[in-house]
């Protein structure tokens, strides 16, 4: 597995940027316009979503949870109002929460401390910042180093917890390399979590994705097209 790259001042830094982004985006006459990239959803639906995520990770913060808790109910009425005050309560939360406060985690790869959702907080809020941002065709373009950790994040952490409960059914290697960045190597293995490393320039790999961090980023999310090789696409996160 690899390691966070960032420190909890960065993360908090992308999430008051993101989490601004995101609700001047929002801020539309009609939260009605459709999320092309989020397929059935619109605006509301987003701002829902976000609403939800905010209040799950504020749970855990503010209880210390061991244990996963309970999914959060779907919300009723003002999609914008609660938005406004769940994101108020996690940046409360987030600001009070050392990063070595024990917490359960949403990953096997990742421990259970608290940082671990710092980050999920800012990555998770710049993926649909830009979500709404493409449907509004307003796309800010995201800083290299932070799409870097955020791939690392994918890699390291959010693969394990996607394949904790299904491992992958294919085997091979995959090899995700940044222009003027980091690479990694992902090793799959039918049946088992896939193992994911640091890697050296032009190894060689079954498959392989290059490219800019932020286009890998966005790749691999299915937010951009992904070349059509099935090791790439057991990457690809739902």
């Amino acid at each position: 597995m690899t390691t966070a790259m960032w420190t909890i001042k960065g993360w908090s830094a992308v999430r008051t940027e993101q989490a601004a982004m995101l609700r001047t985006a929002l801020d539309q006459p009609s939260l009605a316009i459709e999320v092309p990239s989020c397929p059935g959803w619109r605006l509301a639906d987003l701002a829902q979503h976000v609403g939800r995520f905010a209040e799950t990770v504020t749970g855990y913060l503010r209880t210390g949870s061991r244990l996963p808790l309970p999914p959060v109910p779907l919300p009723s009425g003002d999609p914008l109002a609660y938005f406004d005050e769940r994101m108020a309560a996690l940046a409360d939360a987030c600001d009070a929460t050392p990063a070595n406060n024990p917490v359960w985690t949403l990953s096997p790869a990742a421990p259970d401390l608290a940082w671990v959702w710092h980050r999920r907080v800012a990555h998770e809020l710049n993926l649909r910042r830009w979500d709404a941002q493409a449907a509004l065709h307003s796309l800010v373009p995201t800083e290299q180093d932070q799409a870097v950790d955020a791939l690392d994040e994918l890699l390291g952490t959010l693969l394990a917890a996607r394949f904790d409960a299904s491992p992958p059914e294919v085997g091979g290697t995959v090899l995700i390399a940044c222009e003027d960045g980091p690479h990694w190597r992902v090793t799959l293995t039918p049946g088992r979590l896939p193992d994911v490393e640091l890697a050296a320039p032009g190894e060689a790999a079954d498959a392989t994705l290059s490219g800019r961090p932020s286009s890998l980023l966005y790749q691999l999310w299915g937010r951009l097209p992904l070349p059509d090789d099935p090791l790439l696409r057991t990457l690809r996160m739902p």
